[in-house]
């Protein structure tokens, strides 16, 4: 299920989903336009919420679970997210990215040892971090989940 956007503004760049809950809220309308389309053939799209989110539960629904650490300052983040939002059709299908603020979301940073943001982490089913990577777009993003772990 893709959550429903919302709070667009004007970003430093043209950007494609909205990450609500970031303290200045970053407008990509595109992306969920992109990702809302033929949702069955796409990779998911998720924004983490710290009181709504079930990673575990996700994670344990046979897709390959990737959380991106994003903030809105952050100029390697908005770039990324660009990335994504033009070429999210080049996302391998069966990978889901859940979208969490850095700022915020301190209890998931400490979890899976996130010191900047930025910063992608692949999840096992059990919603165990078994790898972490900085930066990469879509190549990044596909080529780390390639071998994901089934365990």
């Amino acid at each position: 299920m893709i959550p429903n956007f919302h709070r667009f503004r004007g970003a430093a760049l043209a950007l494609s989903i909205v990450v609500a809950a970031s303290p200045v809220p970053v407008a990509l309308p595109a992306f969920a336009q992109v990702a809302g389309a033929q949702e069955d053939a796409r990779a998911r799209l998720i924004q983490y919420e710290s009181n709504a989110t079930d990673l575990t539960a996700i994670a344990a629904d046979g897709e390959k679970t990737v959380v991106f650490f994003f903030a809105s300052w952050c100029p390697n983040c908005i770039l990324t997210l660009s990335e994504l939002s033009e070429k999210w059709s080049e996302v391998e299908p069966d990978i889901t990215l859940v979208i969490a603020d850095y700022d915020t979301e301190t209890e998931l940073k400490s979890k899976y040892g996130v010191t900047y943001q930025d910063t992608f982490v692949l999840l096992d089913k059990k919603a165990d971090g078994v790898k972490l990577w900085n930066a990469g777009g879509v190549a990044g993003l596909n080529e780390n989940t390639r071998q994901a772990p089934s365990e």
